[in-house]
């Protein structure tokens, strides 16, 4: 047997969505294939600090998502840019990497700033590179590109924190009630309000605001939530969508990751096949259209019955770049139940991120 690959698997982050990470970094070291990857654990705690940790027992409290934590004893490590993936600990040690699996979701690790702090140090790194991740993060500006690309989505405004904000009645005017309140780069539904008069828009207006300083105000579409999986890199393909079914208000954080009764699973979700199909090209679309790679998973809403045909009635809602990988989340039971095991598609990622890097390696940075 040839020499494993090494496989940093940078988890935690700066973000609101820190504990997810650290959820999903677990089960990516559980499922790795041991007889081709070597794992090396990088937390990153929320003061941004990288800490190289013993994979086999990084975490306190790994089983209470409200409480998991990085532990703190790890030694603080700095990545050495363009020195073969070398990872430095303040004790002196290095520690070489091959790729990096970056499992951090929402800003610091989700949105295009690691991936171009690797993509500088010459690390390959599974997932979309940098403008497929931004593009992905920045709900706002995925909306407009989607919208020119002929993608079908629900109506929003854009608020800025300098602008002065439209009053409930106005937005409702265009959006009608009730109305989503967002950051506009945020995951895991963190910030996010399903809102019904103005003092509610008011306060929501106010959370949003602590997470990012421009706000997506959204329709509330009526109707089924879809999700489908996307995985490859020039030629994409789409898993069986499945759906979601949450028992709170909306699909929140605490339905996502907290409750284990919060979401009703689904999958494959009933479709015709024919619905089926569009969905799965609208994901491979929507994939593409954001410049990604890798993986992503593509959220969807099936607008109630209003007499139009199924297929007429399929909203694009986001993208999602580095989609959880919980024990409980989507990206990975879709494809579970698509035919690849969760081993297999951890594989697959980080055999797409080398390919990438090695089809990259052969471009010209320069004119010498």
């Amino acid at each position: 047997m040839g020499k494993k690959i090494r496989v940093g698997i940078l988890a935690g982050g700066k973000s609101a969505e820190h504990e997810v990470s650290l959820q999903s970094a677990k089960n990516v070291v559980d499922a790795l294939d041991r007889e081709r990857f070597e794992p090396v654990l990088i937390g990153i705690d929320k003061g941004g600090r990288w800490l190289l940790l013993d994979h086999r027992d990084f975490l306190l409290n790994e089983n209470d998502p409200r409480r998991i934590s990085l532990r703190p004893s790890g030694n603080p490590a700095a990545l050495l840019p363009d020195n073969e993936g070398v990872i430095a600990g303040a004790d002196g040690a290095r520690t070489a990497v091959d790729v990096i699996f970056p499992i951090l979701h929402g800003p610091y690790g989700e949105d295009g700033t690691v991936q171009g702090l690797l993509k500088a140090a010459g690390l390959p790194f599974v997932g979309p590179s940098v403008l497929g991740s931004a593009l992905g993060m920045d709900k706002d500006v995925m909306k407009r590109l989607l919208r020119d690309a002929g993608v079908p989505i629900g109506k929003f405004l854009v608020l800025s924190s300098h602008e002065k904000a439209p009053s409930f009645d106005e937005a409702a005017a265009v959006l009608g009630s009730p109305v989503f309140v967002k950051p506009a780069n945020m995951g895991s539904s963190v910030g996010v309000s399903k809102v019904n008069n103005n003092e509610e828009y008011r306060t929501a207006l106010a959370d949003a605001l602590v997470y990012d300083t421009k706000i997506i105000l959204e329709e509330y579409i009526r109707g089924r939530e879809i999700e489908c999986a996307v995985l490859g890199n020039e030629h994409p393909a789409a898993s069986v969508p499945g759906e979601v079914t949450s028992s709170h208000e909306f699909y929140s954080y605490d339905a996502k990751y907290i409750d284990e009764k919060g979401a009703v699973l689904e999958i494959p979700a009933r479709l015709s096949a024919e619905t089926t199909g569009q969905i799965q090209a609208l994901a491979i679309k929507t994939f593409t259209v954001l410049c990604c790679e890798g993986l992503s998973r593509v959220d969807f809403f099936l607008r109630e019955d209003n007499g139009l045909p199924e297929t007429s009635r399929i909203i694009v809602n986001e993208i999602n770049t580095i989609p959880g990988f919980t024990r409980i989340s989507m990206y990975p039971k879709l494809w579970e139940a698509s035919g690849v095991s969760y081993t297999e598609l951890v594989t697959r990622l980080i055999d797409l991120a080398l390919e990438r890097f090695e089809r990259e390696k052969t471009l010209k940075t320069s004119m010498i």
